[in-house]
């Protein structure tokens, strides 16, 4: 996935009020911008890291600017989760993940379970429907390991038991992480950040839900699909 206009570079100032981040632009100047990522951020908000920007020419918006890439020290890492759904959409149409191919028909935020919509929605003739659920992976605490989530998560608890619900009623469900980083090979769940998800991953695998995960390839210019991640789970 190429991103539309060329990235702006900057410095970090600080994030806060979860949305907003200001970030210093190569000319001194200090600019607000939106962040799309609800979750901690935990290792990408170190005053002074790098941070990459894009630039809205929609004169609607209140702030024009949206925070793209971070990184946890020389390791860019995508941060708005927006990115995943488009970029899995994408490799999808394009038969460039193996797990899912053979499906003639793809659709993004279907309605399903309990007031929820589904990232992804699979169908074809000579399959059962598949559920895809997709989720953005920005944390990593050790070496090459991949973690989710990055803060309590009760809504991604929520989706992994509709998974199963889906996978009981004699669907496909798919619980998709995307690690936006290329340095991780392993992914696990962040039990001690979020020990309930972690154990309502394990009972969702259990019921049927399948689990996939990979990681990107992430620059200035774009954030493409790479190789697939080990599992510890």
């Amino acid at each position: 996935m190429k991103f539309d206009t060329p990235l702006i570079p900057g410095k970090l100032v600080k994030r806060y009020k979860r949305f907003l981040a200001d970030v210093a632009l190569t000319d001194g100047t200090i600019v607000t911008a939106h962040t799309t990522n609800t979750g901690s951020m935990l290792g990408l908000v170190e005053a002074g890291s790098s941070v990459w920007l894009s630039e809205s020419d929609n004169p609607k918006r209140k702030l024009k600017y949206t925070w793209e890439i971070g990184a946890a020290g020389k390791t860019p890492v995508g941060v708005n989760t927006a990115v995943p759904n488009k970029l899995v959409f994408e490799e999808i149409s394009a038969s460039n993940v193996p797990h899912l191919t053979g499906y003639t028909t793809i659709k993004r935020e279907v309605k399903y379970g309990q007031n929820s919509r589904i990232d992804i929605f699979l169908q074809a003739e000579d399959k059962a429907d598949c559920y895809v659920e997709i989720k953005s992976v920005t944390l990593s605490r050790s070496p090459s390991v991949a973690e989710f989530p990055d803060a309590v998560s009760a809504r991604g608890t929520k989706h992994l038991q509709e998974l199963g619900d889906m996978v009981e009623e004699g669907h496909r469900a798919v619980m998709f992480y995307l690690a936006q980083r290329g340095d991780c090979t392993l992914f696990v769940p962040a039990k001690d950040i979020d020990s309930v998800y972690a154990d309502a991953l394990k009972i969702a695998m259990a019921r049927g839900v399948e689990v996939i995960a990979y990681g990107c390839d992430v620059t200035p210019e774009g954030i493409h699909l790479d190789k697939p991640l080990e599992l510890g789970i």
